[in-house]
């Protein structure tokens, strides 16, 4: 069973339940938003960190973060796959004992990363152009893990994807967008045209699938 720990109503899975589904991989979604508990460790083979609104430094207003990191930091060390997708990341990098910290600048809407060298030989986010169209939403950050591989930067922020082992992996920017979700961050304020809406999602299509296979492939 694979877990999907969800923050906010706007930051489902997306793309990326249907690409669990694709796989046949049996997974449920686990709102802390609305009061679940983090589910642990023992009782899953992989793990997708989504998004939210509240920061990492946010624990005392929310528990459950505290409780993510320690589930996080288990799967990593059980060798459990683990995808972490913009406050996922964030958790991911604090679970590794980075330090996050609210950046200089909002960066939101229509984006592009930049992949490392790293990057462009990447099982998950390489084999195709090295400079990736994606969704921005956030303002945190964080230096990169110890022992982990920087895999893409953008302009205003450098660590914007990192692995860690094989199947570890934080993204900070967003490639999961459903049509609807997409619908909704436009009502939402953030500028993401359909066109580019569209290119985001053969992307991401395309990273998550990769992603999957490698996990069920185990690494």
């Amino acid at each position: 069973m694979w877990y999907v720990l969800q923050h906010a109503e706007w930051e489902g899975p997306g793309i990326i339940a249907e690409a669990l589904a694709a796989h046949a991989i049996r997974f449920e979604i686990v709102r802390l938003d609305r009061g679940a508990a983090v589910p642990k460790a023992s009782n899953l083979d992989g793990l997708v960190v989504m998004g939210g609104p509240m920061g990492v430094y946010e624990a005392a207003d929310y528990p459950f973060l505290a409780a993510e990191q320690k589930l996080i930091a288990s799967c990593v060390a059980g060798g459990r796959a683990v995808l972490g997708v913009c406050l996922g990341a964030q958790l991911l990098a604090a679970a590794l004992g980075a330090p996050v910290i609210k950046g200089p600048q909002m960066e939101a809407g229509e984006g592009s990363v930049v992949l490392t060298g790293s990057g462009r030989q990447d099982p998950v986010l390489g084999g195709g152009k090295g400079e990736l169209p994606v969704v921005h939403w956030h303002q945190d950050t964080f230096p990169l893990p110890q022992e982990a591989t920087l895999l893409a930067c953008s302009r205003l922020y450098e660590q914007q994807a990192f692995r860690l082992a094989r199947t570890v992996y934080g993204l900070q920017f967003h490639l999961e967008l459903s049509r609807e979700q997409a619908d909704d961050w436009r009502n939402r304020g953030l500028t993401i045209t359909r066109e580019y809406e569209q290119r985001v999602r053969a992307v991401g299509e395309r990273v998550f699938d990769n992603f999957i296979h490698l996990a069920v492939a185990g690494g």
